[in-house]
């Protein structure tokens, strides 16, 4: 008669619910309270009043004659050893290297009537600049732009810009400063002028020709 084959036995341990069990009530109590905090996370506290001037993303306060913001260098008073770095941002410095008009160049542009528009902190920021820009500061200071005093706090071109056409949206932003671009595209109905290729292009005006 053969032997019969012996399967080991192992001990079978008792199961126990592990601590993050969603079926333990200390868990549940705090699954409810995080809920509860993200639903009132999610209410919306106050809603930006959007201008009563965009249709979408159409601005229909630009209208011609356009006033376009002039811009100056960015950031010079924040890195002032990268000057040479920021020369290469300035608006009115490429105009002068283009040998642009500013004016013409403008009317060349958009096809319309144009009134170029400088504030006191883009000419204050111009005049820290020195010799260097004087030629730059030439042409801001012309008789024939139009000047805004600004009446806030500091000296900074950029959120002096920035603040004026959130108010505001009546205005077309000249600059070639790419903090200053990437900060004006999240304002709806904004348009951004620069210098590029010898001429000044035009990018989120609403029916501008193809340059």
């Amino acid at each position: 008669m053969g032997i019969a084959k012996r399967t080991r036995k192992f001990a079978q341990t008792k199961r126990v619910i592990g601590q993050r069990d969603a079926r333990l009530k200390k868990n549940q109590v705090a699954a409810d309270a995080a809920d509860a905090k993200k639903q009132r996370d999610d209410v919306v506290r106050e809603v930006p009043q959007v201008a009563s001037n965009l249709f979408f993303q159409y601005n229909t306060a630009l209208v011609p004659p356009y006033n376009v913001l002039v811009d100056t260098v960015g950031h010079l008073h924040i890195f002032p050893v990268r000057i040479e770095a920021n020369q290469r941002q300035n608006f009115l410095s490429h105009t002068v290297q283009r040998k642009l008009e500013l004016l013409p160049a403008m009317m060349d542009c958009l096809y319309a009537k144009c009134t170029p528009i400088i504030t006191s902190c883009v000419m204050a920021e111009l005049e820290k600049l020195g010799q260097k820009y004087r030629i730059a500061l030439r042409i801001a200071r012309d008789e024939r732009w139009e000047r805004l005093e600004c009446d806030h706090k500091g000296v900074y071109a950029d959120d002096c810009i920035v603040d004026r056409v959130q108010k505001h949206k009546v205005y077309i932003v000249a600059t070639n400063d790419r903090d200053l671009k990437r900060r004006i595209r999240k304002i709806p109905g904004v348009p951004i002028m620069s210098v590029a290729r010898g001429k000044y292009v035009i990018e989120r005006l609403p029916d501008a020709p193809e340059k």
